[in-house]
């Protein structure tokens, strides 16, 4: 029935126009403005789940894909002084809109499409400028879906960076008492990062963007797989004259994929985000409104692992493969780093955002691995998570609403008030640890076994980080829900259904992967072929 529609600029582009109706509706009908954001979040959520259905993993999602130029930018390299044979070589640079979905980006649309409609019925505590907060919510889902569709460079780029004007207003005007602080800490943390990010686009597009050469002109675009062919074919350069050659070749070099490479480290390792670049990412777990939380922890940080494997592992491989010792280093380092931290820490979201740094670093050993079933399991690790962390704010949001404090010392015997809410919650914190059963554990197992093959030792530190984990989780929800009860916390009402059906939902879905794991794993299954196979030709076998 959607075969003949552009099913994946729906998806991306439904919220966009959502977020217009929104900004149409009169501010006083509040219902209004919450139907229209929840039914032009759940249309994207459908169009997934039709993807998902009819998703063949063999054809590699090659059926679904949207590709047409949009932009043409003729340049005349004699500005440059630029000659080749003496004569004047045009070069012509075109953008495309190319949108397609793969065994990578599905599971993680997905993931997106389910957060972000539990993110807005949870958005229910909400109580100002409500036109304005959807408005941003929807715009924010816009460019959330491009990132994972987007296969063009200038495209992704665009995309990317519409998601950090809605987070720095939603963060702004929506978070609590140090919210100012923890928006302006992340549009610069992220800015500095999209600025890397830029740089080797650039660096990218003018040395594996040539797409052929016609007569004197020579046409460079970002297209994600013309570079990907100009990678792996060593021949590349052979259709271009030897001046000319001459002139890419400069580019080209060591040290020019070398620059490109760390660039994009650091621009994905701050999304991410990689120690030591996460100071702002504790802010804003701690400040920014509970059903934003959810969207940042639960998907945007995943941006980042999709960022690092789609582009730094996928373009450059040997830079990759030179560096794996680092990048598992780098997430030992996480994963100790935020799980003793989370242990000692007073503040429940504090305990939470300390354990996604945990988290990600599980990510990171998963792609270091370079092996298929430890980067399967750095996807089904984001994807678990983000799962687990929405959970676990959407709780912490509902009993904030009730109590005015996230504080440990503040809180305790909340099982007798609220049961439900601390039943679920428990479900949440035995995900997060790894209990066998619960989506938490598989991401985990697959990542750590990816790793173990190749670097036994840093496995088994990185192991470590599960006891630690059992550690803060157990003392923070046990400290919540058991023990005496403040007498100020008599007469608390338990969840209200709008609460309590995304709850139940995240928590269906938690215990549905943590059985069933294959639902993703199958989606994944030839989604690093390519990458695996240029590995290996690389490398000699």
């Amino acid at each position: 029935m959607l075969d003949n529609l552009p099913v994946l600029s729906l998806i991306a582009l439904t919220p966009l126009l959502g977020a217009l109706i929104v900004l149409l509706l009169p501010s006083a009908r509040s219902n209004w403005l919450r139907i229209a954001a929840i039914v032009f979040t759940v249309i994207p959520l459908a169009l997934v789940l039709w993807l998902f259905a009819v998703y063949q993993p063999a054809a590699g999602g090659g059926e679904y894909t949207e590709h047409v130029t949009w932009l043409s930018v003729p340049l005349n390299m004699e500005v440059l002084n630029i000659t080749f044979q003496g004569a004047i070589h045009s070069f012509k640079l075109e953008f495309d809109y190319h949108l397609a979905v793969d065994g990578i980006s599905m599971p993680l649309l997905l993931l997106t499409g389910v957060v972000s409609t539990m993110a807005v019925l949870a958005s229910v505590h909400i109580r100002k400028r409500r036109k304005t907060y959807y408005a941003l919510f929807l715009l924010l889902l816009t460019g959330i879906y491009g990132v994972f569709l987007a296969r063009d460079l200038i495209l992704f780029f665009i995309f990317f960076e519409v998601t950090l004007i809605p987070m720095f207003f939603l963060i702004g005007i929506w978070g609590y008492y140090g919210r100012e602080k923890a928006a302006t800490r992340f549009l610069i943390y992220n800015g500095l990062g999209s600025a890397a990010m830029l740089l080797s686009f650039l660096i990218l597009i003018t040395t594996l963007g040539f797409s052929a050469v016609d007569g004197s002109n020579i046409l460079f675009s970002g297209n994600y797989d013309v570079l990907l062919s100009n990678l792996s074919d060593t021949n590349a350069m052979a259709n271009l004259d030897t001046d000319q050659a001459r002139y890419l070749g400069i580019f080209l070099s060591d040290n020019a994929r070398w620059a490109a490479f760390l660039l994009l480290l650091v621009a994905f390792g701050i999304k991410v985000p990689i120690f030591p670049f996460h100071t702002w990412m504790l802010r804003v777990h701690t400040e920014a409104p509970p059903a934003i939380v959810m969207i940042h922890s639960g998907i945007l940080l995943k941006m980042g692992v999709y960022g690092l494997i789609r582009f730094a592992v996928f373009l450059f491989p040997d830079q990759v493969h030179s560096w794996t010792t680092v990048l598992a280093v780098l997430g030992v380092i996480n994963i100790l780093y935020g799980a003793i931290l989370a242990c000692v820490q007073k503040e429940f979201k504090l305990v939470l955002a300390y354990s996604s740094i945990s988290h990600m670093g599980i990510v990171l050993l998963g792609i270091a691995s370079l092996e298929e079933v430890g980067l399967q399991g750095a996807i089904y690790q984001s994807v678990s998570h983000g799962l687990i962390s929405a959970l676990l704010f959407l709780v912490v949001g509902s009993l904030y609403e009730r109590t005015n404090s996230t504080q440990l010392g503040d809180l305790g015997g909340l099982a007798k008030a609220v049961p439900f809410m601390s039943g679920i919650l428990l479900l949440a914190g035995l995900a997060s640890l790894g209990l066998p059963g619960l989506s938490g554990f598989v991401g985990e197992f697959l990542s750590f076994l990816g790793l173990f093959g190749s670097m036994k030792i840093l496995t088994a530190i990185g192991v470590l980080g599960i006891l630690f984990a059992a550690i803060y989780v157990l003392r923070s929800i046990l400290s919540i829900t058991y023990g005496p009860m403040p007498e100020r916390f008599d007469g608390m009402k338990d969840a209200r259904f709008v609460e309590a059906l995304p709850m139940i939902t995240l928590s269906a879905l938690i215990i549905l992967l943590g059985v069933y794991p294959s639902l993703l794993t199958d989606l994944m299954q030839h989604g690093f072929n390519g990458l695996l196979e240029q590995i290996q030709t690389r490398m000699g076998g």
